[in-house]
């Protein structure tokens, strides 16, 4: 029999609670401290928790889109294709960081359906369209 477990993607910054209200705000989630753990924040939405934001002073953000650093790992959040453009000017508007195609080696086209941000603390997430609503 397997164990129940749940899992979820943590992001490590300096400051943990700004960018889990970054990203509740982005998702349309509550965010708040861990039950017993001050070094965790949990964003969570209709579904359960969605991300972890943990403390750890000593982050230094990726480095990514420099072309001798990979990405690592990045957040996609899939958005409806005709609400794309509303939801970068929703993210910039709460601190995101376009990063433009000439700094990742897409090509400019591919902004109709994929478009590179970085969050407030440099962490990469992209809004990704798709057909139908998620």
């Amino acid at each position: 029999m397997t164990v129940l477990k749940t899992s979820v993607f943590v992001l490590d910054c300096a400051e943990p609670e700004p960018l889990a209200r970054f990203y509740a705000e982005l998702l349309g989630a509550t965010a708040g401290p861990a039950p017993g753990d001050g070094e965790l924040f949990l964003v969570t939405g209709d579904a359960g928790v969605v991300l972890g934001v943990r403390r750890d002073p000593h982050h230094t953000p990726p480095s990514w889109p420099l072309p001798e650093d990979s990405q690592q790992a990045h957040l996609r959040i899939l958005v409806a294709q005709e609400l794309l453009d509303e939801a970068e000017r929703e993210a910039v508007a709460l601190g995101a960081r376009p990063m433009a195609a000439e700094e990742d080696g897409t090509r400019l086209d591919n902004r109709t359906t994929l478009r590179r941000y970085a969050d407030p603390a440099g962490h990469s997430f992209v809004l990704a369209a798709v057909r139908d609503q998620p």
